[in-house]
């Protein structure tokens, strides 16, 4: 059972209580100061040195606890405390008031539908017109306050509105950036697929093969076409185990993957093509080093698929592999000399083998090429370029 820690403290206790606690600690200093301000305070009026002192703690008190529940209700005690603090002998106290009212509008702006943004805004300059138009019926035509608090609820507004866009933007970029790994994910769990099934199903298609031609006059080598099947099948089903299991399990979880083939199982791959009728003769070229891991995965796979292709398509009992190690890039060269068709070699029209090794020799930014020989026969070349670190390794 996976127990959630306890948040700190800082983050426990509501924002309310802290802005509470500070005021309260101002009133009480102050107190101690002139010990007959707690009487004036309980006396309290509206010509009181210290009441907008008094309404400021209330209402920025208040809306701490209420904003991040019920903004609209933190706007409304903000707006409350302009209209509760308008005969007071400090006139700032409005405006400081009536800009807190601002900072909740862009906080709702920020964080909430654009609908209840909105009327968050609306309900501050509606206050404005209220009040406006009181005091044009008092006779007095100033109009440069109320415009210039209503120019701050709209900058308020944009401000709050502008984070908000932001925020959505960014989500939706990283949401397409999650969606083009699982997409890469998929494709490279795809190609690890048909590059180990696709090699193991053809050289158990073609032992089959053999062994029923031979099953009447050739028992050995029946025996020994049905001992391959099986070495195959269970190292098939041993690959999809391990690919499967690692699928199933979480992120936090280790998945026993296994080595990651490279050129080292050249050897296993000559034998079982061996065993399957085809010789495969490997040419070493170039001084021979430690490759980074995807180029030694990616060169195996290539020269796996090629070797399959042979296998299955092209009609021939033998095949050259050349791996040549140069500085700044591994050359690799599959040449058969079978039927070298495109009906000998179906994947190079429509199928996904030869999509699939230059799809991995396109993730390195190496060069690819695929296709019969004039000669005869079929050639499959790859060009692996070889980053700083693996010229270095030499």
């Amino acid at each position: 059972m996976i127990t959630t820690p306890r948040p700190p403290l800082l983050k426990r206790l509501p924002a309310g209580a802290w802005v509470g606690a500070f005021w309260s600690a101002l009133i009480l200093m102050r107190t101690f100061q002139r010990p007959d301000e707690l009487s004036r305070l309980l006396r309290y009026h509206g010509n009181m040195e210290d009441g907008p002192l008094l309404v400021t703690a209330v209402v920025t008190t208040l809306g701490a606890f209420l904003l991040l529940r019920a903004p609209l209700a933190a706007l409304g005690v903000a707006l409350a405390g302009v209209l509760f603090s308008l005969g007071m002998q400090v006139r700032e106290t409005p405006i400081v008031l009536f800009l807190l009212a601002d900072v909740v509008v862009g906080y709702i702006a920020a964080t909430r539908s654009r609908r209840l943004s909105v009327l968050a805004a609306v309900l501050p300059v509606a206050f404005v017109a209220g009040y406006t138009a009181w005091r044009l019926a008092l006779g007095h035509l100033s109009l440069a306050a109320p415009v210039l608090l209503t120019a701050t609820t709209a900058i308020a507004w944009l401000i709050g509105n502008t984070v908000h866009q932001s925020r959505a933007h960014a989500d939706t970029v990283r949401e397409q950036a999650s969606q083009q790994a699982i997409t890469a994910e998929r494709l490279r769990i795809a190609r690890e697929l048909h590059d180990m099934v696709a090699h193991n199903i053809g050289i158990i298609a073609i032992q089959a093969g053999m062994g029923s031609r031979v099953m009447e006059t050739q028992p050995a080598e029946t025996r020994s076409a049905l001992e391959a099947i099986e070495a195959t099948s269970r190292e098939t089903l041993a690959g999809l185990r391990r690919m499967l299991g690692a699928l199933r399990r979480g992120e936090q979880e280790s998945a026993p993957l296994g080595p990651v083939p490279g050129l080292a199982a050249l050897g296993k791959l000559v034998s079982n093509a061996a065993a399957a009728g085809v010789d495969v003769e490997v040419r070493w070229r170039g001084e021979r080093r430690e490759l980074p891991s995807d180029t030694d995965l990616a060169a195996f796979r290539v020269i796996q698929e090629a070797v399959t292709n042979v296998v299955r398509h092209s009609g021939t009992r033998g095949c050259t592999v050349t791996v040549d190690h140069r500085p700044d890039v591994l050359a690799l060269d599959i040449v058969d000399v079978g039927r070298g068709a495109t009906s000998a070699h179906p994947d190079a029209g429509a199928g996904f083998g030869i999509i699939g090794m230059r799809e991995r020799v396109g993730l390195l930014h190496g060069e690819f090429s695929a296709g019969p020989r004039p000669e005869g026969g079929f050639h499959v070349a790859a060009r692996l370029p070889l980053p700083a670190e693996a010229e270095g390794a030499r």
